[in-house]
């Protein structure tokens, strides 16, 4: 099961941090390749590792660098290609939702963070020597975040069983059973060549930094953002819902405003509507089959707009746009 590309869609330009680690870990593969002569100079192979891997022993005694240097390294060609596929897929809307600067960091946060657990998890069942090396525990934090940022994205996946087909995953499917067979994997074999407690540091890292931003200070994901009480209409019950943890984002264009709000619900784009009042500037979003999907808020003094040009809606994400007057 492997996935080939996913249904979101950039909303903030091109990943060009994400493009970037690539293109780093590449480079530095072919330096591996070059050094070990394609990793057939074992001693080559051993001392590069021991040089620049993540050594548990060495971590635990205040080695710090090896844990960023080792995040760069590979063992084989299968093993970064693996790596950079994942990382292609799934970091491009993490750093979309991040930001640059911020996707930065938070890539290296998850790798320090797997590098951590992985030793710890190492000395203690003796195999603290061996060094570790490999991008999984960094892309697995941005797996994690992209589990709580977009569970209801589809994620494009290559079966190979009697037949090979490509299926449509959630990837509130896809990715919590990837996680599960870290773990079993562990369990199974786990003083094997993978480090799975890496994988599963990291994306508990990650899953757990994306889910206190996006609580407690939502506004660290990038956007222009603002604060607006949201009503949500259920047929014959009305509630209305503290936006203290909610913050849409606007994004503006040369003639028109782009508002894009989640809408709870199913709903899909021949059934979406909205409405928007320049009066009060009030944005009305509605389902047109089903009465119980109902949201309205008002958009801050700084909109000026005409009339609603473009409405459409994916994987729980409405994306509305509003001529400029």
């Amino acid at each position: 099961m492997f996935p080939i590309h996913d249904d979101n869609q950039r909303l903030h330009g091109r990943p060009f941090v994400n493009y970037i680690l690539i293109a780093i870990n590449i480079i530095i593969f072919i330096w591996e390749v070059i050094t070990t002569n394609f990793f057939s100079n074992s001693y080559q192979v051993g001392e590069f590792f021991l040089n620049f891997g993540a050594v548990p022993n060495s971590v635990l005694n205040g080695d710090v660098m090896s844990l960023l240097t080792s995040m760069f390294l590979h063992g084989g060609i299968a093993h970064i290609i693996g790596n950079m596929v994942f990382l292609f897929i799934f970091g491009d809307n993490i750093e979309d939702r991040f930001g640059h600067v911020k996707y930065f960091f938070f890539y290296l946060l998850c790798g320090i963070v797997a590098g951590l657990v992985h030793s710890f998890y190492a000395v203690s069942v003796g195999s603290g020597e061996l060094p570790a090396v490999g991008a999984s525990g960094a892309i697995s934090g941005v797996l994690g975040a992209y589990l709580v940022l977009f569970p209801k994205a589809k994620i494009y996946t290559i079966i190979t069983a009697f037949i090979i087909t490509t299926v449509r995953i959630p990837a509130l499917a896809y990715i919590p059973f990837w996680f599960i067979l870290q773990v079993i994997f562990n369990f199974i074999d786990p003083l094997g060549g993978v480090a799975y407690f890496a994988h599963i540091g990291g994306f508990l890292a990650g899953a757990g930094t994306s889910f206190l931003i996006k609580i407690l200070l939502p506004s660290f994901f990038q956007g222009q953002s603002f604060r607006a009480p949201i009503n949500f209409s259920k047929r014959s019950e009305t509630r209305t819902f503290s936006n203290a943890n909610y913050r849409p984002d606007i994004l503006e264009g040369n003639d028109f405003y782009e508002i894009l709000v989640e809408v709870k619900g199913p709903i899909v784009n021949s059934e979406i509507s909205a409405t928007y009042d320049q009066n009060y500037r009030i944005l009305k979003i509605f389902s047109s089959s089903d009465p119980s999907i109902f949201q309205t808020f008002t958009l801050p003094n700084s909109i000026k707009g005409d009339r609603v040009s473009y409405v459409s809606i994916l994987n729980g994400i409405a994306r509305v746009r509003i001529s400029k007057i």
